[in-house]
Formats: structure tokens, C-alpha cells, sequence
């Protein structure tokens, strides 16, 4: 287990150290939050496949990520059952649980859904967003423009993700934010991330919808998501010569 990603990582992140709620105790409702350990296992893991830690098509060992986080087996079992329901994984008798690919195929429909439901996120979390939430946002944003300055694009991709999870969990939308979650492992995040140019516009893209955030105007919060959605969508059509013209 010595090269494992999971190694001497707990299943709670620094939102927890700085006082926060943990990716696992947040959720639409923080009053409802799931709490259980298969559920943080499950944020855990999610966090990892769209960074690209653990990469499409690798086998996810139960066993090894048990010890990795010094829990039961039981728990990661559990949270692999979860995520196959999503389907960040696909399960078999013969192989265990790998982790699924993106559709690319897909990714127009994909794009389409997206930037309705992660909209509709955006303009939930406007009207409900503590000082608190907004500072981890922007601390969330800050850290994505750190590790691409140190060229760690895991660790940028890690950060984006909390970035969006952390903003639409408080949304207080938890159907919304479940087909958000099924969306995210379809899209195929791994190429658009790898575009050149791409990490460096999500901050900015960000900075925009944070200025939408701190005035609590949930339209025009709604409208920097879906440009930022519509410009990764469009570098990713133009790059890689899939998918169809965003509207």
C-alpha cells in the first residue's frame, strides 16, 4: 500500500480543521447532513476520480482503501455501491469496482444538463451562502491558482471540485445536487482539464461568480456558472472536435 493515493489521508478534509463542516457533513440541508462513514468514503473517492488520482479504468481495491484510511472494509463497500449508482464505477463479479469512463459520446447532452441543474445550484447557494461558506469559496479558488502555479494539476482539479460541491451543497436543492453528482461522472473533466489555457480561465470564471455570490444575486450567480460551464464546453468542442456548437 505504499503507493497508494489514500495513504495517511483522513476521510475528512481541511474544511473540518478550519472550523468547517467536513465534504461529508455537507449537504442541501446542513441540519439533514448524511453522516455516516460510507457516505464520506464516497465523497472521498468521487473527489479523486475527477482529480484524476484515480484514473478511468483503474481497479479500486477495497482492501486497499480500508487501510489507506485505517477504517473497516465494510464502509468502503458500501460507498462503492454508491458510486457504481452514480456511476463514477462500474462493479463485477470477476474484476471488482473499476472506475468507470467518461461518455464522451455524450458530452453534448451532458453539457446541456449541466448548465441547467448547476445553474439552477448556483442560484440556490446565492441566497443562502454564510461569510463562512464564501470565505472557504474563495480560499477554495485561491488554492486552484496556487497549484497550477506549482504545475500540481491534481491538486487543481481536487480543489475545483470542492469548489463546485462545497457551493452547491448549500444550494439546499439535494435532488438537484444527486443528477449533478451523476453528471460529474460522465463529463469528461480529465481532457477538458488537460486543455491549455482551460485551469487558468476557471479561476477567473470563478472570481466572477464569487463577486455574483458576495452580492447575494442569484441571477446573475445563475449566469457566470452557465458561462463558465459554456466557455470549458466550447474549448473542449474546439479542441477535441466532439460534441456540437454551445447555444
Amino acid at each position: 500500500m505504499a503507493s497508494s493515493p489514500l495513504r495517511s489521508q483522513n476521510i475528512r478534509d481541511k474544511d473540518e480543521r478550519r472550523g468547517e463542516p467536513s465534504s461529508a457533513d455537507a449537504g442541501g440541508d446542513r441540519a439533514s447532513a448524511p453522516q455516516t462513514k460510507e457516505y464520506q468514503v464516497a465523497e472521498l473517492l468521487r473527489e479523486k476520480i475527477i482529480a484524476g488520482v484515480f484514473v478511468r479504468g483503474q481497479r479500486l481495491k477495497q482492501a486497499e482503501i480500508a487501510k489507506g484510511l485505517a477504517i473497516s472494509i465494510t464502509p468502503v463497500r458500501e460507498a462503492l455501491r454508491l458510486l457504481e449508482a452514480e456511476g463514477y464505477v462500474h462493479v463485477s463479479s470477476h474484476r471488482g469496482a473499476v472506475v468507470a469512463p467518461f461518455q464522451i459520446d455524450q458530452v453534448g447532452e451532458l453539457f446541456d444538463l449541466r448548465l441547467h441543474l448547476e445553474g439552477t445550484l448556483a442560484a440556490g447557494a446565492a441566497k443562502r451562502l454564510s461569510p463562512e461558506d464564501l470565505a472557504l469559496l474563495e480560499e477554495l479558488n485561491e488554492a486552484i491558482g496556487e497549484a497550477l502555479q506549482r504545475r500540481q494539476y491534481e491538486a487543481v482539479r481536487s480543489a475545483n471540485f470542492r469548489f463546485h460541491f462545497r457551493l452547491y451543497e448549500r444550494a439546499g436543492l439535494p435532488h438537484t445536487l444527486e443528477f449533478v453528482r451523476v453528471l460529474w461522472a460522465r463529463y469528461p473533466f480529465d481532457l477538458l482539464g488537460a486543455i491549455p489555457g482551460w485551469p487558468a480561465a476557471s479561476v477567473d470564471d470563478h472570481k466572477t461568480l464569487l463577486e455574483a455570490l458576495r452580492n447575494k444575486d442569484a441571477r446573475q450567480a445563475m449566469r457566470a456558472m452557465q458561462a463558465h460551464i459554456t466557455a470549458g464546453y466550447r474549448r473542449f468542442s474546439a479542441t477535441y472536435a466532439v460534441g456540437r456548437p454551445a447555444r
